[in-house]
């Protein structure tokens, strides 16, 4: 059962092979069977190739990573949790982008830990 979902930002991290102590950590969780993403972060990997078909050797990264890394179907609890988190950021005038979102409700409905971008930096990531 896995104990981490992946957001979209450190899975292109990982893709890219920025840095050998994350995959490190990638294989050593992969093999524990303790990481996972959602099906909103498969989606917007996919996305990222299909606007970039020149980019084969991106293709074939993206596609590699998801042959191995377990991708989980966005159950309908997290529904719940996401109306309650957008009301929320509305109204404390503390957007976050709402995909980050989607999958952080993911991440809430299933008990597990999302494991973000170190690179992230909320005031880029309005929408």
């Amino acid at each position: 059962m896995p104990r981490y979902l992946l957001d979209t930002d450190i899975c292109s991290y990982i893709i890219k092979r920025k840095s050998p102590d994350l995959l490190s950590k990638l294989r050593t969780g992969l093999l524990n069977e303790e990481l996972a993403i959602s099906a909103i972060t498969r989606g917007e990997l996919l996305y990222g190739i299909a606007i970039l078909p020149e980019a084969t050797s991106l293709h074939l990264a993206v596609r590699a990573f998801l042959a191995y890394i377990p991708c989980l179907e966005w159950p309908v609890e997290a529904a719940e949790h996401y109306a309650s988190l957008r009301a929320s950021q509305k109204f404390t005038g503390n957007p976050v982008g709402y995909m980050d979102t989607l999958i952080a409700c993911h991440a809430l409905a299933e008990n597990l830990i999302l494991y973000p971008s170190p690179l992230k930096n909320p005031k880029n990531n309005r929408q």
